[in-house]
């Protein structure tokens, strides 16, 4: 049997009326596919719809074969257990009420072959790397896990329950580097359909084919990531020289469009001569003249219908490129000296400098103390094994939740509250560096879009006065479309300062431009470490 996801005519929008899709045609078929697109684009609303948990306006989706779908905001659920997570609630409930007696049908039947679902939970859990002590380690809550934990949890779930049709909606989100290696070997041997929505290269480098989801379209690319990316190139490419091609087309025709005018008025002044002199009898004269009109009318009309044709053809041309905008900025302000110390950190194992424009990455597994340490050295919070002193007065910070920014003030106080002195027209014209333009300055910052956010949140840091000449920045790409690391990427390489940032995505740190990598154990302090070697694959 042949087991797929297709969506047929579909329409969906939300309560207020904003449209979503409207008459996708789409499917996802045997193999990986990673799905791609902008933050707010429909991606987790597209898997939502395969699954149920939402209803379209109009058309249909259909599963062909068993679904199971890992939910990106499943750490946020802290009752449920870790069976739940596993998928394995209802067997053990089934299992319970047969070893206590009960021999009803249904209990057998919830059941069926898994009699050994527990030990073969356990396996997995340990295949993953979670280790749940005590004596009931299956119904621990959710919220005694960490965020990566349960992550690994759903996914060994996903692996004992083995379904036809899998949905896997940013399943690297809060994974450290060893989880992330674990879930791509996961990946490399899984079965039947599978799509991932992710902006993580590394696991988009693992899969079969590329789903763009675009202004509510969704276009099929053969071939991983960097084979979308080499595609996509070429294709742009071959549009630029296709728009500079009918530009050249529609400048001809205008120009020929206006020889032909300046012929025609230049018979027009001939004919009205001739009329003038009365060398040919008036009868003859004006039927030439309605001649002359007839054919210059109609040739007028030709070289019209000829640019119109030649426009028409440079706005399909225009229709093909991508005009997405980069973000433009200097900040030469954040400069730091090569040699002037920025941070030390003291601990048990002697101390560590942070001099001039170094850029640090900071890496650890899930439940080191990345965020304490990062805290430590952005607010000067206590830190129970190392003591920070800092020679900078200005640092940047952006946690993980991106909660630097008042929601009920407008973009325009919210940079202005940083930057005092700065005059609103002088904001206004950085934010438009940001991609962040005309009335949308005045709204409040809590209706911005989440790549709005993104944007406003680092014009804060980066736009303060005074600058900052240290960056702190934790786990940045959590939840961030491509794109938007793009964004993120284009403004961390036009600061001038030092960099600290804790990130997994070895791809995005490399793009930035690190140039020094620390490690922290448990409880401990960083130590100088090697760049961590790129996953097979």
């Amino acid at each position: 049997m042949s087991h797929s996801v297709v969506y047929s005519d579909l329409n969906f929008e939300w309560p207020d009326g904003t449209a979503v899709f409207s008459g996708l045609n789409t499917a996802f078929d045997s193999g990986r596919t990673g799905l791609i697109g902008l933050n707010g684009s429909g991606k987790s609303t597209l898997l939502k719809l395969a699954i149920g948990r939402l209803i379209p306006t109009s058309g249909s989706v259909r599963v062909e074969g068993d679904l199971d779908y890992l939910d990106q905001t499943l750490t946020l659920d802290t009752g449920r257990t870790v069976a739940d997570l596993l998928g394995i609630a209802r067997t053990r409930a089934a299992l319970r009420a047969i070893e206590g007696g009960d021999p009803a049908e249904d209990n057998f039947a919830a059941v069926g072959d898994d009699w050994d679902i527990e030990e073969r939970a356990a396996a997995q859990l340990e295949r993953f790397g979670v280790s749940l002590a005590g004596d009931a380690p299956l119904d621990r809550a959710v919220g005694t896990l960490s965020g990566g934990e349960a992550v690994l949890t759903a996914l060994a779930g996903l692996i004992l329950r083995r379904p036809a049709v899998t949905l896997l909606d940013e399943p690297t989100n809060n994974l450290d580097r060893r989880a992330r290696a674990l879930l791509y070997e996961a990946v490399d041997a899984w079965r039947g359909v599978l799509v991932i929505v992710s902006h993580d290269r590394e696991l988009l480098e693992r899969v079969d084919r590329i789903a763009e989801l675009r202004e509510g379209r969704i276009r099929t690319w053969g071939g991983n990531y960097s084979a979308y990316t080499e595609q996509l190139a070429a294709e742009q490419e071959s549009a630029q020289r296709a728009v500079r091609a009918a530009e050249s087309d529609v400048r001809r025709e205008k120009r020929q469009l206006a020889e032909a005018q300046t012929k025609i008025d230049r018979r027009a002044r001939y004919g009205r001569k001739m009329n003038e002199s009365k060398s040919q009898p008036k009868i003859v004269m004006n039927q030439r003249k309605r001649d002359a009109q007839a054919s210059a009318g109609k040739h007028r009309i030709m070289q019209s219908a000829k640019v119109d044709d030649a426009e028409q053809a440079l706005a399909e041309s225009e229709s093909a490129v991508r005009d997405d905008e980069r973000i433009r900025i200097r900040l030469p302000h954040t400069a730091v000296p090569a040699g002037r110390t920025v941070l030390e950190l003291d601990g048990p194992d002697g101390r560590i400098h942070v001099q001039g424009p170094e850029r640090i990455a900071l890496t650890g597994d899930n439940g080191s103390g990345k965020t304490t340490l990062l805290r430590a050295a952005a607010e000067s919070a206590p830190h129970p094994v190392v003591s920070v002193a800092r020679s900078v007065d200005r640092v940047g910070y952006l946690p993980q939740r991106l909660d630097v920014l008042d929601d009920s003030m407008s973009v325009l106080d919210n940079v202005r509250a940083a930057a005092p002195a700065a005059t609103p027209h002088l904001v206004r014209a950085n934010l438009a560096r940001f991609l962040i333009r005309g009335d949308r300055v005045e709204d409040p910052a809590g209706v911005l879009s989440g790549g709005e956010r993104f944007r406003v949140s680092l014009a804060c840091l980066l736009l303060a006065d005074p600058p900052p000449q240290l960056l702190v920045l934790d786990e940045p790409t959590n939840n961030l479309d491509l794109h938007s690391v793009e964004r993120l990427t284009e403004a961390l390489n036009a600061y001038r300062g030092a960099l600290i940032v804790a990130a997994h995505d070895t791809a995005f740190l490399g793009d930035i431009g690190i140039t020094r990598w620390w490690h922290l154990e448990s409880g401990g302090a960083p130590v100088e470490a090697d760049p961590p070697a790129a996953a097979d694959g």
